[in-house]
Order: structure tokens, then sequence, then C-alpha cells
């Protein structure tokens, strides 16, 4: 079986990242990437904006949201079926069908007999 990892944005709205593994362990392997990436991020933007803002209670706030924005996104392994299947996402974003292709004829139902 093939694993994805999928990035919940926020901790809520999933994101394709397209990554498949072939073992569930590198799958975890990289989630424990992006997470210290994350961290990594979070970390060098803290001592950028620990030297750069002067009240604390502002650099309090802005320390928070910060934090919510980076380090609320996580990552999940989920099965992945193949590449013959298509995301339920993708389907729904299909184009409409244009005119030049022929609408689905589904069969009529039997016509009853006529009465002599």
């Amino acid at each position: 079986m093939k694993w994805m990892l999928v990035v919940l944005v926020g901790g809520v709205s999933p994101v394709n990242t397209d990554l498949v593994f072939d073992k569930f362990s590198e799958c975890l392997a990289a989630e424990e990437q992006m997470r210290q990436h994350y961290a990594d991020a979070f970390e060098a933007w803290d001592r950028m904006a620990a030297a750069r803002i002067d009240r604390r209670r502002d650099y309090k706030k802005a320390r928070d949201v910060e934090a919510k924005r980076l380090l609320g996104n996580v990552g999940t392994c989920v099965p992945h079926g193949g590449g013959d299947q298509q995301p339920v996402n993708a389907q729904q974003q299909q184009p409409p069908a244009t005119s030049s292709q022929q609408p689905e004829t589904k069969p009529s139902p039997p016509q009853p007999a006529p009465r002599s």
C-alpha cells in the first residue's frame, strides 16, 4: 500500500501535497521533516521579532499569531489508492461539459405492446 502526505492547514483544511511514499515509515519521516521545517521557520521569525518589536505586549500578540499560522499546520499520512484514482476534490473541480461533448443518454423504458 502507498501512503500520501496531506497537510491540514490550521489543523482543519486538508491540502494534497502529491507526495506519495511506498512505506508508512517514509511518510511519517516526511511529516516529521515538514514539522521541523515549520518549527525552524517559527524560531527564525521569533528571533527577528524579539529584536525588532519594542513593546513586550505587541511582541507577545504577534508571536501568538505567528505560532498559530506556522505551528497550526500539521501533516498526516493517508492511504493512497494509486494513480488511476482521482482525489475527491479533483472530481468536483472538473470543468462543465462543452457543447461538443454528447450527453449520456439513458435507454428508454420498454413500451407496452399495442392492444388489438
